[in-house]
């Protein structure tokens, strides 16, 4: 395998071994930490930087298969995502965890109809407080999300051909989750795991993993953290995302990382079979 990134672009994707399993394909649709990059009021060489790869929206992914589309959590910049991807239908949405950057997108929703919504049953419940008119009777013709809230704990639940995998993290002193379906698995917002958990990352093509910035930070992983888990978990290829500008320059910290490992960057879409 090259260092060469463009073999990583949102139409082109080496090979993965054909497991007999789910086709799908990834995109991410953001790849920053809370507040984006740039940063508001930032003059750092990240945040002034041309280069589309250093601009990134709030950390989401949409997975598609065949016959469902899956986002994975649904932040601030929700709206400007789906407009910029088109995508006109969702199936469901997965969430990791209650905070604004994951889930303040909901009431965007209202577009695309009923909407089913799968996360723990603590953030189904800062849903219904911060959305209160969305499950209240009102007249139907009313534009107000139309959710159904489905609890999910530690078992795998099914969402249409997806099977996934919940994956216990800990993001300081909250629990998240990270989901794995097939030979894929994504984790966000963490910097530690139990043994039990991570034997459930066995045997993964591709690993999205969070990588906040250079510094130490109390609730998300370093670069050399989250090195030190892809190591450990040893995945075929690893991303990089929930990215600061704290982490530097796209293009230099690239060059740094090992061959199987990518800074993911909004827009980048990799296929799965």
């Amino acid at each position: 395998m090259t260092k060469n990134e463009n073999n990583f672009s949102i139409n082109q994707s080496p090979p993965v071994e054909d497991l007999g399993g789910l086709n799908f394909s990834v995109l991410f649709l953001g790849t920053g930490t809370s507040t984006g990059v740039p940063e508001i009021g930032c003059s750092c060489a990240v945040c002034q930087s041309a280069d589309t790869k250093d601009k990134r929206l709030r950390a989401s992914i949409l997975l598609c298969s065949k016959n469902e589309t899956v986002l994975i959590d649904c932040g601030p910049d929700f709206r400007e995502q789906m407009l910029t991807h088109h995508v006109n239908q969702l199936d469901a949405i997965l969430l990791t965890h209650e905070h604004y950057d994951h889930i303040s997108g909901l009431d965007d929703v209202r577009p695309l109809g009923n909407m089913n919504l799968y996360a723990q049953e603590r953030v189904l419940q800062a849903v219904k407080n911060n959305m209160p008119y969305s499950f209240r009777q009102y007249d139907i013709s009313l534009k107000v999300p139309k959710l159904a809230l489905h609890t999910i704990d530690n078992e795998p639940f099914s969402v249409g051909n997806f099977t996934f995998q919940p994956i216990q993290l800990m993001h300081l002193n909250l629990l998240v989750l990270g989901f794995r379906t097939e030979n894929f698995a994504y984790l966000t917002d963490f910097n530690a795991i139990s043994e039990q958990e991570f034997e459930k990352l066995h045997d993964l093509d591709i690993l999205v993993i969070d990588a906040l910035r250079i510094k130490p930070h109390p609730s998300h992983n370093t670069l050399e953290q989250a090195l030190n888990f892809i190591q450990k978990i040893n995945p075929r290829r690893a991303y990089l995302t929930h990215i600061s500008h704290g982490m530097g320059l796209h293009q230099e910290v690239q060059q740094t990382l090992p061959e199987n490992v990518f800074l993911a960057y909004d827009g980048l879409k990799i296929q799965i079979y």
